[in-house]
């Protein structure tokens, strides 16, 4: 049954009206936006214990320490807010008083868009919460992007998604996914981004943040999410900053001894260019939203099967929206100036040369190109041989229409497009999908397409539909075919 959405008076006056929820609210930097629909609603009395609003950085420091980089608009900081507040209503109101209270704690620490209106604004909202007295507290936390053009309005759309959080987090906590949508209620999306979240604590154990961050996707409220090694959800900002980026692209479904290859071909491209540093880089393997749509909707557990191998490898995940790849760099132009690079297979490589990709800009492929180069960007092109007969395409036999060759070569010529030339001759003729196929069927062989390990990663938690009894079933059916035959 479709949920029925509720005016924020309404949201924050049922909360209220709650007899059994009994809080604090500590916001920093866009004024007490939230709590003041509480007091509105009416019946605050019973929800509100405490409100406050640091603004002073000697007061916050003074309450809630100094951060080691000085900043205060932070995750950390967040997280010291919620601690803090919430020990002291542990410590200060008696259970013999309020046997069947749910104490909560809601906080923000926010940056608005400035008077110059360059820098749009930012900031972390939470709320750690009981769903019962004898609970251990949840936390929900996330990251917002604003995107208004007046204070004023940023601090109005933040007020609506903190009694958002707020009453879903109380109301709508036996669905994560619902709670996360309940965000944007009344709210439109264009007004405000969230690009990362984390949900923790006993409510929800069996949540897989991973997941979420691939919501946040479908649902449109980002492009871009990306999750560590661990599956922790990790904030773009902090992770992309300054740094060198290098990425590569795939199904990774599974990934192949071809993608591996790839990443660390053109890793050793990539560290020797003099604009490179080793020690401030990021590599990235990106998997875009149409990639996961390729077989119809998506399948969260084919997401996972992905996500489970790549992280057990140590690698850093971004999950896009971004088809074009020009998007994909503009994005990482958000957050750094560093030089760029980009790891393709020749087809990506006549894809990036094909007009029909860019009809939605008034430009059309010269203004995508000019967002790609606008950047300081390499593209590094891994051979392709699709069978043994066929000769090796690269970047020199790209096919390539004649009207762009003058575009392409000059990119050439400047060494924006630079062939990896130490490839594994080996590996060409191994594709994700046909490994795919075999895992699935209970075919042989396999196992050898694949880098050290996955297979028994595979085996072990049965990802890909693997199962032992796909090769006994496979064996009956080819029986029964020649049976029938």
């Amino acid at each position: 049954m479709e949920r029925i959405v509720l005016t924020t008076t309404q949201k924050a006056l049922k909360v209220n009206l709650n007899e059994n929820i009994y809080g604090t609210f500590a916001e920093i930097g866009a004024g007490q936006e939230v709590v003041r629909h509480f007091f509105r609603a009416g019946g605050a009395s019973g929800t509100v214990a405490k409100t406050m609003s640091a603004y002073d950085k000697d007061f916050s420091d003074a309450i809630y320490g100094k951060e080691v980089d000085g900043r205060y608009v932070t995750e950390q900081r967040l997280r010291k807010m919620l601690e803090h507040e919430y020990g002291l209503i542990e410590q200060r109101l008696s259970r013999d008083k309020y046997p069947n209270k749910c104490y909560f704690a809601f906080a923000n620490t926010i940056a608005t868009i400035n008077f110059t209106k360059k820098f749009k604004g930012h900031g972390w909202m939470g709320l750690r919460f009981q769903l019962d007295p004898d609970q251990e507290p949840n936390d929900v936390i996330f990251h917002i992007r604003m995107k208004e053009e007046e204070a004023y309005l940023q601090q109005e759309t933040i007020g609506t998604m903190g009694v958002n959080l707020t009453y879903g987090c109380f109301h709508i906590r036996n669905n994560p996914e619902e709670l996360l949508r309940s965000l944007y209620d009344n709210i439109a999306k264009y007004k405000i981004e969230i690009d990362m979240i984390h949900f923790e604590g006993p409510e929800f154990a069996k949540v897989d943040n991973r997941l979420m961050s691939l919501q946040l996707i479908k649902n449109g409220m980002t492009d871009a999410v990306i999750f560590g090694p661990e599956g922790n959800n990790i904030l773009p900002a902090a992770l992309l900053y300054k740094k060198n980026v290098l990425a590569l692209r795939g199904s990774f479904r599974p990934v192949t001894k071809v993608n591996i290859d790839m990443i660390k071909k053109g890793f050793g491209y990539f560290v020797d260019e003099r604009k490179v540093d080793r020690e401030n880089l990021v590599v990235l393997f990106e998997i875009t939203l149409n990639n996961l749509k390729a077989e119809g909707e998506i399948d969260e557990q084919d997401f996972l099967d992905r996500a489970e191998i790549l992280c057990s490898l140590g690698q850093t995940v971004l999950i896009s929206n971004y088809q074009q790849y020009y998007k994909l760099v503009e994005y990482f132009t958000r957050y750094t100036d560093e030089r760029m690079g980009l790891i393709m297979g020749v087809t990506n490589l006549e894809d990036l040369f094909d007009e029909r990709y860019y009809r939605d800009l008034k430009g059309g492929i010269l203004e995508a190109f000019g967002i790609l180069y606008s950047s300081d960007l390499k593209i590094y092109i891994y051979p392709s041989q699709p069978s043994p007969e066929d000769e090796i395409a690269t970047s020199e036999t790209v096919k390539i229409h004649p009207r762009l060759r003058p575009l392409y070569e000059y990119l050439a010529f400047n060494r924006r497009v630079i062939d990896i030339e130490n490839y594994d001759p080996e590996i060409l003729q191994i594709f994700s999908r046909d490994v795919l196929k075999k895992i699935r069927n209970g075919e042989k062989g396999w196992e050898k397409a694949l880098p050290a390990y996955v297979d028994n990663i595979i085996r072990d938690k049965k990802l890909f539909g693997y199962h032992p009894d796909n090769k006994e079933q496979s064996e009956s059916d080819k029986k029964v075919k020649e049976q029938a035959n």
